[in-house]
């Protein structure tokens, strides 16, 4: 796949948004970069359309929500069969994010929720059914992210990051 060249106001874009897409608008983004918000809503469209910008995404706290376990599954696909499984994987009740590694062993991660150790039992379970070899558990703690820094630097000396 080819990359899309991006200028400096479609970096900040996607930085701002990583930054914090909830209370963001196109109008503090644009105050931001000196452009008008219709010139940022129309470059936020082109990201969409481009399939830079994918969505936006809630963060949730599954253990104030009743989800005590959060939990990083560690599994190990068949190669022919890897972005198939990784694919299905999602649709078993408790998953919520599977990532597909292209070295190692350890080759897709997946990520779920639930109430107790029969939730998460059931799943290890599915995931096996669907092929999946399971190599190790852990139950995550915290989880932490940050926008790429670099798009953040396409800021000028008079700009500052948009108020919240």
């Amino acid at each position: 796949m080819a990359a899309v060249d991006l200028d400096d106001l479609d970096r900040y874009i996607v930085y701002a948004l990583q930054k914090d897409a909830r209370h963001t608008s196109s109008s503090d983004i644009a105050e931001a970069k000196g452009v008008s918000a219709s010139t940022v809503r129309n470059r936020i469209s082109k990201l969409e359309s481009a399939g830079i910008i994918r969505g936006t995404h809630v963060d949730v706290d599954y253990e104030k929500m009743g989800f005590q376990l959060y939990t990083i599954i560690f599994c190990t696909a068949p190669i022919p069969k890897r972005e198939r499984l990784a694919e299905r994987a999602l649709e078993v009740d408790g998953v919520i994010f599977v990532r597909e590694i292209m070295t190692g062993e350890e080759n897709v991660h997946i990520t779920a929720v639930g109430r107790d150790s029969d939730d998460l039992s059931r799943i290890g379970r599915e995931l096996s059914s669907l092929g999946f070899e399971i190599v190790e558990e852990e139950i995550i703690r915290n989880e932490y992210s940050n926008p790429y820094s670099e798009f953040g630097t396409c800021l000028s000396d008079d700009d500052e990051t948009p108020e919240r």
